[in-house]
């Protein structure tokens, strides 16, 4: 991928990002799906180019035994802990990409060199609901609309942003891209983009729109935009250094900013001498984790900066308002760089020592300690070495360029092949991106300097065709090892559409446990992985080794019974308690005692997501199990915890 700085000047390396199918399976990726009961997704342009298969991807988690509809409220939001001041918190992303890549490029190399990009943005979870720039799943799967050159831009904005729709990119970000000039700079072979702004790419030529997403910033890195670099996964590690300073994380960038009514508008300038020439101002704009709006000067800002957080009185990549605001910045080593790990061409599997392709993100901190509502992305990035890809630019583009749309080659004795070979696909990004998720404050009683391990489910309904290029269930990690002192945070989400019907381009249907497209799980102690029946809860030792720290049902190990522990786990929240008397106020209608109706042995009637509970567990080794999604030859939901 080829890494260009922003707006014309290019570096030696921007990747020129080159698309093969990727997946994300945990944190589950939506591929562009939101609740289709059908085995494929109904819009690839729904908020971001993925350029996948129509078929993979996870369904919008329902919070309830019932599909969300129409109604945004009763959609999940999977919850993290956020990291303290020396506790860790990790998250570990799986994901499955097809053509490959990881590997050292002397001694191990596979087909292609490659990129992947981990990276997340967030708000804050108490946007107001009217708010036309809060991020949302949607409840329809209807693109949001852009009508270009509006009266004025609140007046566009209100006219095309529709608050049942997904929205990650605001209208402005997406306004400013389609307006703005493309970066000429850049290397697109012999392709021939149909204009000259920023939507046009050489993946992307006719200028496609996808939900709000900028194509020039997709297919390029580094970029200024609203996302945040997690991790840089590479083939070619001797590029760390360059990758870790020009993140946007930690190089500010200049931009052109024109302003109407002392608001900030879009503009066509992408360069110095172009912007002020023509009334713009070229200001410099920095990425950040959050705003500190309590600081209303530089001296105050800068002066709360400490060990663990740098304020800086600054111009904050999205501002409306061209003012300085006071940000809290990312840590200024730059994002994580290292050698990603070798998968095969062309299958979409495991790494060299069968185990999942993945990432263990140790998730920020907010000073302000506010839920943040977040989403998080990968892009693949292939290419291959027929050209210098690390120093090409535009005086390579058209008839000079090294590669051309299948080209004829002469071999021996004068014979004449033709290379199957597509200019936009040679250099091209793949992408997936995350449900709405939220990080959380450390709930009170949990130290900044305990480390959280997040424990989970992925998967969802239908047999290993079925639910391909997705996967079925299983545990995440499979095999968890943490030590005595750390705590693990246990939670799932699934959906109640996902039946997989319709006409499709792999194989339909939703085999597996229990009523039709429902996802469900559940948690209960076997003796050994080879094994399926569960310990009864008498012979069982997980629960009664297991300190409550914290659940959602304002219980803590202070006042929760060790047998309501392991019936709120194995019924997926459905029962909090046995006996009515120890469910009392939130939890009251939540025992066994008090619930009218049982709960269905195959779940049917618990909720398709779960939220958990924060535990710190004994040593020991425990082996866990869902008692639905345990089909034996098809499917077997098991993993292990190793407390040390």
């Amino acid at each position: 991928m080829k890494s260009c700085i922003y707006f014309g000047v290019l570096l030696s390396t921007i990747f020129s990002v080159v698309s093969a199918d990727v997946y994300l399976h945990f944190p589950p990726g939506s591929n562009n799906r939101v609740n289709e009961q059908t085995a494929d997704r109904a819009q690839e342009i729904n908020a971001f180019d993925s350029q996948n298969n129509d078929k993979g991807g996870y369904n919008v988690p329902d919070a309830t035994s019932t599909p969300f509809g129409t109604n945004a409220s009763l959609q999940y939001y999977l919850k993290f802990f956020q990291s303290g001041q020396n506790g860790k918190t990790y998250l570990r992303f799986v994901w499955t990409n097809q053509h490959g890549c990881g590997g050292d490029e002397e001694t191990n190399p596979t087909k292609q060199t490659c990129n992947i990009i981990l990276q997340y943005m967030c708000q804050d979870a108490d946007v107001d609901d009217s708010n036309l720039d809060k991020f949302r799943n949607g409840v329809v799967t209807t693109p949001q609309q852009y009508t270009p050159k509006p009266a004025s831009d609140q007046a566009g904005k209100s006219a095309d942003v529709n608050t049942n729709r997904r929205l990650h990119e605001s209208w402005n970000y997406y306004d400013r891209c389609y307006n703005r000039e493309r970066n000429k700079g850049l290397f697109i072979a012999d392709r021939k983009l149909n204009a000259d702004t920023a939507r046009f790419t050489r993946q992307n030529n006719a200028g496609t729109k996808y939900g709000y997403e900028c194509p020039e910033e997709r297919d390029y890195w580094p970029y200024i935009g609203p996302w945040n670099d997690i991790a840089i996964l590479t083939s070619n590690d001797s590029m760390c250094n360059y990758y870790q300073t020009e993140s946007f994380n930690v190089k500010p960038r200049y931009e052109c900013i024109e302003t109407k009514n002392d608001v900030r508008t879009s503009t066509k300038y992408n360069n110095e001498a172009n912007c002020t020439a023509n009334g713009g101002k070229w200001l410099l704009v920095y990425s950040y984790i959050e705003k500190a709006p309590a600081y209303t000067t530089q001296a105050t800002c800068e002066s709360a900066s400490s060990s663990r957080y740098q304020y800086k009185w600054a111009l904050p990549h999205d501002t409306m308002t061209v003012k300085e605001e006071c940000l809290v910045l990312h840590s200024q080593q730059g994002p994580v760089c290292e050698q990603a790990a070798w998968s095969r061409s062309n299958y979409l599997g495991l790494n060299s020592n069968a185990e999942p392709l993945s990432y263990d993100w140790v998730l920020p901190s907010f000073p302000s300690n506010k839920v943040k509502r977040c989403v998080a992305r990968i892009r693949y990035n292939i290419s291959t070495f027929d050209y210098d890809l690390y120093n090409i630019d535009a005086t390579s583009n058209g008839g000079k360029s090294p590669v051309k749309n299948n080209p004829k080659v002469t071999v021996d004795n004068g014979i004449v092949l033709q290379i199957n070979l597509n200019t936009n696909q040679a250099g091209r990004t793949f992408q997936d991106r995350t449900h709405l998720f939220e990080i959380l404050p450390r709930p009170s009683g949990v130290s900044d300097n305990e480390n959280i391990y997040n424990w989970n489910m992925l998967g969802k309904r239908g047999n290993i065709v079925q639910t391909y290029p997705a996967v079925e269930y299983d545990f995440t990690p499979r095999n968890l090892q943490i030590e005595s002192a750390d705590l693990v945070h246990i939670q799932w989400a699934g959906s109640n559409t996902h039946n997989n019907g319709g006409a499709s381009d792999g194989q339909t249907g939703n085999d597996g446990q229990g009523a039709d497209g429902t996802d469900r799980s559940n948690l209960v102690q076997i003796r050994d992985r080879d094994e399926n029946y569960p310990y009864p809860y008498e012979q069982s030792t997980f629960w009664k080794n297991a300190k409550v720290r914290w659940s959602p049902m304002e219980k803590s190990n202070d006042n929760i019974r060790k047998d309501d522990l392991a019936l709120y786990f194995a019924s997926s929240g459905y029962y909090r308690c046995q006996r009515a008397a120890d469910c009392t106020g939130i939890n009251s209608p939540y025992s066994f005692e008090a619930q009218t109706t049982k709960l269905n042995s195959l779940l049917d009637n618990a909720p398709a997501s779960f939220e958990g509970a924060l535990l710190q567990v004994n040593p020991g080794t425990y082996h866990m199990m869902c008692t639905r999604n345990n089909n034996f030859s098809n499917r077997a939901q098991k993993g292990t915890l190793i407390v040390t």
